[in-house]
């Protein structure tokens, strides 16, 4: 009168969807280079805290007395883990069944992995690799078409947990449609370098549509979507993406209820580099390291860096600041001069949005000229994702320090300060509404056409109008906080960051307007 036959059976149900598609599905995942998806989250989760829910979701056939005679699992493979003993929901396609395009119980777990991140208020890691729905499934059925009225749009849950919790997904194979857009919407997004593409569609629908043949790489692999933003940053291997997604949660709290735990750190908030000092040149014209300059302020080995190879005059990313989670923008001016273009702007909009979602404070280390001119600029709409970028700093809601390193001239350096920002700047500072250069070039272009020596005439107003740039009447004037010795820059921030304890814990909860891809 047990139920041991029923135990039986679960047990049973439980052993067939550990074996996934079949050792020959898994020994074809492997010799493609690529992992099965329960080897990424073991990869990716601490050790023995994956916690499966749904582990017999899938199709079963039973004979007529009711006994098991076939179960095929859900291709989607979803939980609770932990990582760096944090609490995590964690999702993905299962590739070796049906190559990751959903069967009927594997899309219903692909859209409970948002709701189980939602209600236990969990930073949520996806592994992708499959494709969306498929006509295939359909053939020769007669069954119920579509979803009911009733239930919510699937991509309302995505949507809803960008404004709630953490969102990191990597792609790791071949990721077309429904999958892709996961992908999009994600706080961070990185691919594998040899193996992902993404997606909209693959390429016998391009060819059957659009008559164009490419290969998968071509459509969408990392030299197409690293450039784009939308793949944040690109992994050399499947570890990569795993160590890249455990650092980028590393600086961001479980939920946006919570702030981001501090850090033990053996950096000296009072540590001042001497090479601070001379690292931006005293000819106006030359270039420095923007990155190396960061470095030497922040927490020794903290920087974590996105979309580097979107909008490169702009630098986005996190660090730490005497244990502290901190969002990092800077320009860098071996690029463009540091100049905002379309790609830039919408960069530092979305970083910036992300910050304000989680109540990360934010640092500027600003060298901006101005937004990026020409007719390539103007084709590109630099002033309207431009303005955007600066409406997206100036209704900032978290904390902000900028540090003046070198230029802010234009409306574009209105991006780099918030509404109630503390303000440094460095002896090299200039400030006004147009670079020298080019002020001088327009505000006095007759004069100089009409001089004998037409050169000589430029490079003196040049330097008087350089010296009217200077930071020190400005600061002076209180129209910044301090104009500091580059080397006092760490500890002035490490003290800045000590005070704003109590601004951030009046941020926690929902912000009016989360990140969007």
């Amino acid at each position: 009168m047990s139920w041991e036959k029923e135990a039986q059976e679960i047990e049973k149900m439980r052993q067939l969807a550990q074996e996934q598609g079949g050792k020959d599905a898994v020994a074809v995942q492997h010799s493609k280079g690529r992992l099965t998806i329960r080897e990424r989250i073991d990869g990716v989760l601490d050790p023995d805290t994956f916690q499966e829910h749904g582990r017999i979701a899938g199709s079963a056939e039973r004979d007529d007395q009711g006994n098991l005679t076939s179960f095929s699992p859900a291709n989607y493979i979803t939980g609770l883990g932990k990582i760096n003993g944090r609490a995590v929901a964690v999702g993905g396609e299962d590739f070796t069944l049906k190559g990751g395009s959903p069967n009927a119980a594997g899309l219903r777990k692909s859209v409970y992995a948002e709701e189980l991140a939602s209600q236990f208020r969990v930073p949520l890691v996806r592994m992708l690799e499959g494709g969306g729905g498929s006509v295939a499934k359909g053939k020769g059925g007669s069954g119920t078409v579509g979803s009911p009225v009733y239930e919510k749009p699937r991509f309302l849950s995505i949507a809803k947990i960008m404004g709630e919790v953490p969102v990191a997904s990597a792609a790791l194979g071949p990721v077309a449609g429904f999958p892709a857009a996961r992908f999009a919407a994600s706080h961070f997004s990185v691919m594998t370098k040899e193996t992902a593409q993404i997606l909209i569609a693959g390429p016998a629908l391009v060819d059957r549509a659009l008559d164009i043949k490419m290969t998968k790489e071509e459509l969408g692999g990392v030299q197409v979507h690293s450039k784009n933003a939308v793949a944040a940053n690109v992994a050399k291997d499947e570890e990569d993406a795993f160590d890249q997604i455990q650092t980028f949660l590393s600086y961001l709290p479980s939920n946006v209820w919570e702030l981001a735990e501090k850090v033990e750190t053996e950096d000296s908030p009072e540590r001042r580099d001497e090479k601070l000092l001379s690292i931006v040149p005293r000819n106006r014209r030359q270039p420095f390291d923007m990155r190396k300059l960061i470095k030497m302020v922040i927490d020794t080995g903290s920087f974590f860096e996105m979309g580097k190879a979107y909008g490169p005059s702009l630098i986005t990313g996190f660090a730490r600041l005497n244990g502290h989670s901190v969002g990092v923008i800077g320009n860098d001016c071996r690029f463009y001069a540091g100049a905002m273009g379309a790609n830039a702007a919408q960069k530092v909009r979305r970083f910036i949005e992300l910050c304000d979602t989680f109540h990360i404070p934010i640092i500027n280390f600003t060298d901006e000229p101005g937004f990026m001119i020409g007719p390539e600029s103007e084709k590109d709409g630099t002033i309207k994702y431009g303005t955007s970028a600066v409406a997206a700093a100036v209704m900032s809601v978290v904390p902000w320090a900028t540090v003046i390193i070198k230029k802010t001239f234009g409306v574009a350096a209105a991006a780099h300060f918030s509404d109630e920002g503390y303000v440094l700047a460095w002896p090299s500072a200039e400030m006004g509404a147009l670079p020298v250069e080019g002020g001088v070039a327009v505000a006095f272009r007759r004069q100089i056409e009409a001089s004998d020596n037409p050169e000589a005439l430029r490079a003196e107003l040049e330097a008087d109008l350089a010296a009217q740039q200077s930071p020190f009447p400005r600061a002076e004037s209180f129209n910044v906080h301090e104009v500091i010795d580059p080397r006092e820059t760490r500890p002035a921030l490490c003290q800045w960051i000590d005070w704003i304890g109590p601004k951030l814990d009046s941020l926690k909860g929902p912000v009016t307007f989360s990140y969007r891809p």
